[in-house]
């Protein structure tokens, strides 16, 4: 089954973890990595897989790339694995061992690490993703973040027995530059959606801190949990502040 199955991978100076990531691969006949412009060893990694196909293009938004990246696929079936996430042999060998249902759309679960220790609170905890689907049926959204594979009518979800490793972030500094750059992308894609002001981007700000310290238990990951929930709570100020900003000066 693992023949039929098309991996996609995006990728942007990846090489922390792309070796690991495309080792766990090799079960696979096809990987089709699309790369946004990597400065660092990512190409020269890639090219070390025989099973790897890789295609460059400017980055238009997450939900797009997917798109992009399964329309360069051959096969129908396509697994979306991203380049800090590693499929488990359990997980391999269960997806290689099912008989895969156009209608369906497989799930399993994500566990989620911070410099090599996995976070269970600030709900990162049982993070279930759809990453396993048939093309012909469905796809990505084209949200520029956030993006999901799409549950057409008459679909149902499958959840894999099988783990996802996930190696988040390893420090403070990734953590704010993701912050960052998501922070943008998502005031970009809400311009003419929400309207939203300082007093709401704090109030937002302060609403993740308490769901993500408090509610989803960060405070039980220690150190990690606090800034976790810290960051949390800065992504969702920056964002509404930056689309606040983006919306006043329209109006000027």
């Amino acid at each position: 089954m693992a023949n039929t199955i098309s991996v996609t991978v995006l990728t942007k100076n990846s090489e922390a973890y792309l070796s690991e990531c495309l080792d766990a691969l090799k079960p696979f006949s096809e990987v089709v990595i699309l790369d946004n412009g990597s400065t660092d060893s990512t190409l020269a990694i890639a090219g070390r897989f025989s099973n790897v196909m890789v295609h460059e293009h400017p980055f238009i938004g997450f939900g797009p790339m997917k798109n992009l990246a399964v329309d360069k696929a051959s096969n129908e079936w396509i697994l979306s694995v991203d380049s800090d996430e590693i499929v488990t042999p359990e997980l391999a060998d269960e997806i290689a061992g099912i008989e895969l249902d156009r209608n369906c759309l497989y799930s399993f679960v994500r566990d989620n690490y911070y410099h090599g220790r996995l976070i269970r609170g600030c709900g990162w905890g049982n993070d279930r993703v759809s990453r396993l689907f048939n093309r012909v049926t469905t796809r990505f959204n084209d949200k520029l973040i956030h993006e999901s594979v799409e549950i057409q009518e008459g679909m149902k979800t499958v959840l894999l027995n099988g783990r996802l490793k996930h190696y988040s972030y390893e420090d403070t500094s990734q953590l704010i530059q993701k912050m960052q750059q998501y922070s943008t992308l998502w005031a970009n894609e809400h311009q003419e959606r929400k309207k939203t002001s300082p007093f709401k981007a704090f109030l937002y700000a302060a609403i993740a801190f308490f769901k993500s310290y408090i509610l989803k238990k960060g405070w039980m990951d220690g150190y990690e949990g606090l800034l976790i929930s810290v960051s949390n709570a800065n992504g969702s100020f920056y964002k509404y502040m930056k689309l606040y900003e983006t919306q006043r000066t329209e109006k000027l």
